[in-house]
């Protein structure tokens, strides 16, 4: 008899520290939230401030540089257009890459590197380059992670903004336009003046 109560009481001193337990285990479990899933927002560089630094596979009508290229490779001689935009082959795309083609030598002249950013491949930046004769730098943002940065990307849609930017031989951003139109004289001519005061 006396083995019987110590046993009975054994195993209900075992099964209160075991409900006890799982009654705490219960409240950990029912008072703590889930991580959630939140898009980091990145804040884009203000005219002033320095442009972030990046790497990129590139493409000319000539050549393709796989390992890519920096931002920081084209500065130091002169201003930098950023021209980024959705989709090669695309109407619009082409008539804005084709009217800087045609303004090209304007932006020579002020020593000025233009470097167009979307997320095609560079084989496709390739071939578009050498279609349309372009005589400027095409970088691939595939991951639109660049694009980000500089507040160019549509994540809705998966793909680059067409928005401009112009940077001085620094890397500071001297004019940003993050509505720029293909078909816009105004804004390309406001891109040209903005090449002409950051020289």
């Amino acid at each position: 008899m006396k083995r019987f109560l110590i046993l009975s009481a054994a195993l209900v001193f075992a099964s209160g520290v075991i409900f006890g337990q799982a009654a705490k285990d219960d409240k950990h479990y029912q008072t703590s939230k889930p991580q959630e899933n939140k898009q980091v927002e990145v804040r884009a560089p203000e005219v002033g401030e320095k442009a972030p630094n990046f790497l990129l596979p590139v493409a000319t009508k000539d050549t393709i540089i796989f390992e890519g290229k920096k931002l920081s490779d084209f500065l130091g001689k002169g201003p930098v257009v950023l021209a980024f935009y959705p989709a090669d082959w695309s109407g619009g795309c082409t008539k804005e890459v084709c009217t800087i083609r045609d303004s090209f030598s304007e932006f020579e002249k002020l020593g000025a590197a233009v470097i167009g950013i979307s997320g095609d491949y560079v084989f496709s930046h390739k071939e578009w380059a050498r279609h349309h004769n372009l005589p400027f730098w095409l970088a691939s943002d595939h991951l639109g992670k660049v694009s980000l940065q500089f507040a160019s990307y549509n994540s809705e849609a998966g793909y680059s903004k067409r928005t401009v930017y112009v940077l001085d031989k620094n890397g500071v951003v001297r004019y940003k336009n993050l509505a720029f139109k293909a078909g816009s004289e105004e804004d390309y001519k406001a891109l040209k003046e903005a090449v002409a005061a950051a020289k």
